[in-house]
């Protein structure tokens, strides 16, 4: 019997293919942009500028992976890693930027602003070199370096006093390294429908609590509450009883 001849060759991908895989990993490097825009306007003290391109990095990083795979970015363009310029970039949209604007914002008083800024950096730093920090089911294992959203809630949704920012932050921090299963939205198996309309309808509450910052309205902040909750019952669901 005649062995059948293997191919080798890489598989060539046309013009069309190539231009789209580059087009998302564009789409996935402008989160930067929008990060370094935010560092701007928190230079400029300009919160409600900062926190919309936060939020514009949020939804970049919400999408792109969506766009990778129907692109199928990883076999179009091998000698490009995604995911390390996503974890760049989270890196900075999430954690380092956030934690600028916490500390430049005030929101804890001296002398603990800086320990605290200080704290959300380090942990941050330690979970993301954590084995494991995605499992594979695709959870969050701990609470996710989602600094940004901590202090969205912090600056526009409540207003706590500096000491209860301050445990609220140490909460967090330590919440890095509890073994709870938080929900990764786009890569959602339970509830998919719901969670991904839970998610929608945040983002849009955030827009529109910006839209009218210094101003805060009960509605708006309740939404904004309601599904911060969603998240916490769906965490709690997802690492005790589901199966």
């Amino acid at each position: 019997m005649s062995e059948v001849p293997i191919n080798t060759e890489p598989k060539q991908f046309t013009f069309f293919q190539k231009t789209m895989a580059w087009c998302v990993h564009l789409l996935t490097a402008s989160g930067l942009v929008a990060g370094f825009m935010a560092i701007l306007a928190i230079n400029d003290l300009a919160w409600r500028g900062a926190m919309l391109w936060l939020v514009v990095a949020l939804v970049i990083d919400g999408i792109d992976g969506t766009f990778a795979r129907i692109f199928r970015v990883q076999e179009v363009l091998p000698d490009m890693n995604g995911k390390t310029m996503d974890y760049i970039i989270d890196f900075a949209t999430y954690a380092i930027i956030p934690a600028y604007f916490f500390h430049q914002a005030g929101l804890v008083d001296d002398p603990y602003n800086l320990p605290c800024t200080i704290l959300i950096l380090l942990v941050s730093a330690l979970y993301y070199s954590k084995e494991g920090m995605v499992s594979e089911d695709y959870y969050f294992v701990g609470f996710p370096v989602m600094w940004n959203m901590v202090v969205f809630y912090l600056y526009f949704v409540f207003d706590f006093s500096s000491l209860t920012n301050a445990l609220l932050v140490i909460i967090f921090a330590i919440l890095h390294f509890v073994p709870i299963k938080f929900v990764y939205p786009s890569r959602v198996k339970h509830f998919r429908r719901l969670t991904l309309a839970v998610t929608t309808i945040l983002i849009v509450d955030l827009a529109v609590i910006l839209y009218y910052h210094p101003g805060k309205y009960f509605w708006l902040s309740l939404v904004a509450i309601l599904a911060a909750v969603y998240y916490g019952v769906l965490a709690i669901y997802n690492t005790w009883w589901e199966e």
